[in-house]
């Protein structure tokens, strides 16, 4: 099957990417300590969090329009498309970056909690402009095929972020080379990613496919409404799921975050063989959508949902009772009090990585408003008990809470998702 060629391919680099990431972990967690590591995480988190809530997710809009008109040989249309996707983007990680340099000072007393790091938000905000184009990028090579690439690019950047932190290491660098070694390497990504995504836009739709005028498309509101809609759903996930290092660091301090960032690392190792399924199984799906092959796209996803479970279950396991030896090696001994997150962590993201193919589906089945009602419902009840249990039981509390959110709201966007392909074969059939 020709998914899981694209997605070994991907695999592949990923895997290459993942050993790298493995040992600067090792190196910046004993270089940095708990408290150091945990903020160079809190940096990290903040404009990547800024970026997403502003994000209208280009990489979904050009997969799901322009894999349409691809697929019709509408040319014009989809260099319209991709034009419009990409100066959006453009003005979002510039509209980002100024608002993680207004909001430094804050961050530095409210997050950081640490004097006189309010240059660090602002330098690492830095690469946010170098992935100007990272997501519209993203979703072109997701057209054509070529979504490998971004494997290739990861693993150059890790190689360099990697050289930089074991000299930092080797000659007892600081936490700032530490930053800048991330820094470069974000920078090494977007860049990478924008150059190549070129090269195939050329390829695909000519090298004037920059000229094609945006009237060439007619549907422009629908196509906002559904970024509009995928943007709001983008900042409900990065509010309730992928900010908790910020929250942490707000209801703890640092060297909490610390703890939490090394569970969190090490559990999302899970996502190395699942990312490579989500990057070429979303072009997959939506061509079975657009097709009305409904038969096909459930036999689709029970293929991929089997697969994913027998992995994914065999690493939890895994992860729980190795635990404490995978964090000793990871981190040391000093960061054993990431355990019980680590555990906590675990049981979600199984569960996540298992049902991948939730949030794709729906956007392929037109129904792009779901997910922001499911996790709306699911992250209001995890961010309002949050007040309570993490303050009074620490980064275990916060593992919970965060896999509770998973199972939720994975749960109701799965069965939807279901629920409509039953409908829409009810439907054919009368």
């Amino acid at each position: 099957m020709k998914i899981f060629r694209a997605s070994g391919s991907l695999f592949s680099a990923n895997s290459l990417s993942l050993a790298l990431s493995i040992v600067q972990g090792v190196m910046a967690t004993r270089l940095l300590g708990p408290a150091g590591f945990g903020l160079i995480g809190v940096v990290m988190a903040f404009a990547a969090t800024v970026n997403s809530v502003l994000s209208f997710r280009m990489s979904e809009v050009v997969v799901i329009y322009g894999g349409k008109y691809l697929k019709k040989n509408e040319t014009e249309k989809a260099a319209a498309l991709i034009k419009a996707a990409a100066w959006t983007e453009a003005t979002v990680s510039t509209l980002a970056f100024l608002i993680v340099l207004a909001a430094a000072f804050w961050a530095e007393v409210h997050i950081a909690k640490t004097p006189q790091t309010a240059w660090m938000f602002i330098v690492f905000a830095l690469g946010l402009l170098a992935n100007f184009n990272t997501e519209t990028s993203t979703g072109v090579l997701q057209n054509v095929g070529l979504i490998h690439w971004q494997g290739v690019i990861n693993l150059i950047q890790s190689v360099f972020t990697v050289l930089i932190i074991a000299a930092a290491y080797v000659f007892d660098g600081s936490l700032t080379v530490v930053l800048f070694a991330y820094l470069i390497g974000k920078v090494i990504f977007g860049l990478g990613m924008f150059l190549v995504a070129q090269i195939q836009l050329r390829k695909a739709l000519g090298a004037g496919w920059s000229r094609a005028p945006f009237s060439a498309i007619e549907s422009w509101r629908e196509i906002l409404h559904f970024a509009v809609s995928s943007n709001v759903s983008a900042t409900l996930i990065k509010i309730f799921r992928e900010s908790e290092l910020i929250w942490v660091g707000f209801f703890l301090d640092t060297t909490a975050a610390g703890y939490y960032r090394v569970a969190y690392t090490i559990v999302y190792f899970l996502a190395i063989p699942a990312d490579p399924f989500i990057a070429t199984t979303y072009p997959e799906i939506n061509h079975l959508a657009v097709d009305s092959a409904w038969s096909k796209l459930k036999s689709f996803l029970k293929k991929i949902t089997a697969f994913s479970f027998a992995y994914n279950l065999v690493l939890g396991a895994g992860l729980i009772l190795f635990g404490r030896w995978v964090i000793g090696v990871y981190s040391g001994a000093e960061f054993l009090s990431a355990y019980p997150a680590l555990v906590a962590l675990t049981v979600g993201l199984v569960f996540n990585y298992i049902l991948f193919w939730n949030r794709p589906l729906l956007l392929a089945l037109g129904l792009p408003q779901y997910p922001i009602y499911a996790t709306l419902a699911a992250g209001l009840v995890k961010l309002a008990l949050s007040f309570w249990l993490v303050p009074l039981y620490g980064i275990a509390a916060a593992g919970g809470l965060l896999s509770f959110y998973y199972v939720a709201s994975v749960s109701l966007m799965v069965e939807r998702g279901l629920r409509k392909i039953r409908e829409n074969e009810n439907r054919a059939r009368y």
